[in-house]
């Protein structure tokens, strides 16, 4: 099973999806992150505010920092490779890496059930 490491660049809080302003692909990412979990796939994230040492054990991240600074964050390593730098990965991607349909990464809407 291949496992997914994203380094976030310094946000907030762990998932960046609080505050008065909410990104909605930090929402998308967190959600598609949260299903993929709950079928077993090992996903990891890293904050650069919160975890910084993170950033610096693993070579791969630090290589590139030191290459292309913050810009490169979020930085997505599959299986220990360098898989994508500057955005998160699209659920297309997620999809392609782990081998599950794309309509599975988005949640169902709650149905209103008012008459």
């Amino acid at each position: 099973m291949k496992t997914i490491k994203i380094f976030d660049p310094a946000l907030c809080c762990p998932t960046g999806v609080c505050g008065p302003n909410v990104d909605p692909e930090l929402t998308r990412v967190a959600s598609a992150i949260f299903i993929l979990e709950k079928k077993g796939f090992p996903i990891s994230r890293y904050n650069l505010a919160n975890d910084p040492a993170a950033f610096v054990e693993h070579k791969e991240v630090n290589q590139v920092l030191h290459e292309k600074g913050p810009e490169a964050l979020p930085l997505v390593l599959v299986d220990g490779k360098v898989e994508k730098a500057g955005s998160y990965p699209s659920n297309e991607e997620f999809a392609s890496w782990l081998g599950v349909e794309v309509k599975e990464l988005t949640p169902d809407k709650p149905r209103n059930t008012l008459l």
